[in-house]
């Protein structure tokens, strides 16, 4: 009888382990021991498996699931802690009273204010220096009649017998928030230069935000330093 020759083990135990590749991830640990049976003697091969690269899968990070959204508003029971802030503290105005000159009410044909005061019959009203005045600018010069304010090239503007009370006045507001009815239009260079003249600075808005910018900043730096020329929502202009 002959024993195996080295090549014919080298062939066996190379076979063997391709067979035992697709196997090696369970028995990483473990080597393997098979036997088999050539010319009725017996012979024991011991290898170690070979672990293949495609026996293994690329794992991926898993996406975390979004929490649900918080039904609940509740934040539970008052905390005790003196730092916690409460935001409720925080309006610096909260104790200010309103100036009596603060706009409560803008009517189509004129204005409710804090004191009780009204303004009615179409008129504009001009506030200074805590002071409500009924105000026809239209009318400025003596044009009795005339409901016309836009120039032709779409331009606010009245004379300057319109403004005969801020050249009056002492000391002049800062500033000048101007109504001008139901839309914003911008003013002519005439009008601006002679406000500028005063040493007054003129903001525009229509007239419901300009009445609300008016009881904002005349609380906040009061009346003597914020004026307001205003005149009504239902103003229309003649054709």
């Amino acid at each position: 009888m002959h024993i195996p020759s080295i090549q014919l083990l080298r062939s066996l135990r190379a076979s063997e382990a391709v067979r035992t590749s697709a196997q090696a991830g369970k028995h990483l640990n473990k080597p393997h021991i098979r036997r088999f049976h050539i010319s009725s003697r017996a012979i024991t091969i011991l290898s170690q498996p070979t672990i293949s690269r495609r026996s293994f899968s690329t794992i991926f990070p898993l996406k975390k699931a979004a929490s649900p959204p918080t039904r609940s508003k509740d934040r539970g029971p008052t905390s005790d802690e003196k730092t916690q802030t409460d935001f409720g503290t925080l309006n610096v105005l909260g104790n200010s009273p309103p100036p009596t000159t603060a706009i409560n009410a803008c009517l189509s044909d004129g204005f409710h204010f804090d004191n009780g005061m009204k303004i009615g019959g179409g008129s504009g009203c001009l506030l200074v220096a805590g002071e409500a005045f009924s105000w026809r600018p239209w009318e400025a010069g003596g044009a009795v009649g005339n409901r016309k304010m836009i120039n032709g090239k779409g331009q606010w503007e009245v004379g300057r017998e319109a403004w005969g009370l801020l050249e009056l006045v002492w000391p002049k507001p800062d500033m000048l928030i101007l109504g001008l009815g139901p839309s914003m239009h911008p003013i002519s260079p005439e009008t601006r230069k002679h406000l500028s003249s005063l040493g007054v600075r003129v903001e525009l808005q229509d007239t419901r935000n300009a009445a609300a910018q008016f009881n904002l900043l005349a609380t906040e730096r009061g009346v003597g330093n914020v004026a307001a020329a205003l005149i009504p929502i239902g103003w229309k202009e003649s054709k």
